[in-house]
């Protein structure tokens, strides 16, 4: 076999390891939304208010914090793959178990179990990703994590569609639950994908597996890099042993602007409100002029494709605009989209009967400019800012900020809309005050444009710069908007 020959083969089987380990992020992406369309019918079924409804939501997310502060030195440890089929099990274990649940505390607790799995995938799988894949085609490679993610969120959506009734109809309070079991079948097919993928060599080399980390690059790198990439891995390692590096190192001042970078991305991606979205938008939509929770259940499904088109879309934008244009283009978008969708609110006594459509356009809109910026940005960046010494604890910081500043969000949301709601602007659906969300899409718009001053100054531009010629920036003091210049 040819050079060329061996190079195309690699290529296509470092396709086919990021697909099956991005699986993950379809899980990932099911588990966060579901619970979306089962809310209407669990409420209804427990008979319990929108505070229940946001402790639920958020148990999930506390359990992502759990996963996330804790998985990230066992992946250091004992591997990545590993760690990965670890949560698999859980993924399984918890969909049956909320599927199953005869209360509201039992609800809680088993969306607390599987927020665990979320966690841990949400960083240890792009983690793999980056660790495995050619410098040239990681960031499309770990993107795909972010596709997955998406596709997941509009496969829960399209499941719940399915078991989704009227108002009115006899199993009304008991649909919410095959809606939840349909999480083992993506569960499983990860953990049997995963049992037959390598580990990654930049793991296999720190832990002394030289001929093992070899044999994983001569399948996924561009031969004539290997020793090349071997060297430089070594020599890293060796750099690392020589200046007694430890987890702590993380927090030492040469790390201290990937580790601002690492927590702000994920600040600016919750805070612009994606997540009140993918949670509550069947709410939203009923907020909005919707006539049931069937019929916002489908108008969700329509989000869930746009989401999924435009992370497909953004695959083939994230290696040739690279980071820094994507971030500014995406985030300017969202925050146009949300100023509109407050205004569209705080207009709804004027806009009428309109407005429900002016509402999933806009919504639309967000979910386009946020599918090809900072939803694949967060992960992709996290993967890449930090060293290998500390690369698992680092962007297991950024995972657990993310689901911190994600249950902040979901805890919150009610709450906002409910004390920003001007007096005379609530919106009552079947008796009950809802308030109007139009403040709360203004505060998140206000984010934006925050995000747009911080990450001028703290987005790097990684596209084309190796792992470890990013690390070298960092030793040398480079200002994160001068790398790659």
């Amino acid at each position: 076999m040819t050079e060329k020959q061996q190079t195309q083969q690699n290529k296509k089987l470092v396709v086919v390891i990021a697909a099956i380990a991005a699986t993950g992020g379809l899980l990932f992406g099911f588990d966060t939304g579901v619970i979306s369309g089962a809310i209407p019918f669990f409420q209804k079924a427990f008979g319990i208010d929108n505070s229940w409804v946001e402790i639920i939501t958020t148990a999930g997310l506390v359990g992502a914090v759990i996963g996330a502060m804790f998985s990230g030195r066992i992946a250091d440890i004992v591997g990545r793959k590993k760690v990965i089929l670890v949560s698999a099990v859980i993924f399984a274990i918890g969909a049956v178990w909320s599927g199953a649940a005869p209360s509201p505390v039992m609800l809680v607790l088993a969306r607390l179990f599987l927020g665990i799995a979320i966690g841990v995938s949400s960083f240890a799988v792009p983690l793999y990703i980056a660790e495995i894949s050619p410098t040239k085609t990681r960031g499309t490679l770990v993107s795909m994590f972010q596709l997955l993610i998406t596709i997941g969120i509009m496969v829960s959506y399209l499941s719940d569609s399915a078991f989704a009734v009227p108002d009115g109809h006899p199993d009304f309070t008991t649909v919410w639950r095959p809606m939840f079991y349909v999480g083992v079948i993506p569960a499983v097919i990860m953990f049997v994908g995963m049992l037959f993928l390598p580990e990654t060599p930049r793991w296999l080399i720190s832990k002394g597996h030289e001929d093992k980390c070899r044999e994983v690059l001569q399948k996924v790198e561009e031969p004539a890099l290997v020793e090349e990439v071997i060297s430089k891995m070594k020599e890293d390692i060796e750099s690392d042993k020589k200046n007694k590096v430890n987890w702590t190192l993380i927090f030492k001042k040469w790390l201290r602007v990937p580790l601002i970078i690492a927590i702000g991305i994920m600040f600016v991606q919750q805070f612009t409100g994606i997540n009140t979205i993918i949670y509550y938008s069947p709410k939203i939509f009923l907020m909005s002029g919707f006539a049931d929770a069937q019929a916002a259940v489908w108008a969700s499904v329509s989000v869930g494709v746009v989401n999924v088109a435009f992370t497909i879309l953004s695959l083939f934008m994230i290696d040739k605009l690279g980071r820094r244009k994507l971030y500014f283009i995406g985030l300017t978008g969202l925050v146009v989209a949300l100023a509109a969708m407050g205004t569209c609110f705080a207009l709804q006594a004027t806009l009428g009967e309109s407005i429900k459509w002016l509402t999933i356009s806009l919504i639309w809109v967000y979910i386009a400019f946020f599918a090809i910026s900072l939803g694949p940005l967060g992960w992709l960046i996290i993967s890449e800012v930090f060293p290998l010494s500390v690369r698992g604890i680092g962007s297991s910081i950024g995972a657990l900020s993310n689901w911190l500043f994600n249950g902040i969000v979901a805890f919150t949301f009610f709450k906002i809309v409910k004390g920003l709601t001007m007096e005379g602007s609530s919106i009552i659906l079947n008796g009950e005050d809802l308030g109007n969300p139009a403040g709360a899409f203004f505060l998140y718009a206000l984010v934006g444009i925050l995000g747009l001053v911080w990450g001028y100054f703290y987005i790097p531009e990684t596209k084309n710069v190796t792992l470890e010629k990013i690390e070298e920036e960092w030793r040398k003091g480079t200002k994160p908007k001068d790398i790659n210049k």
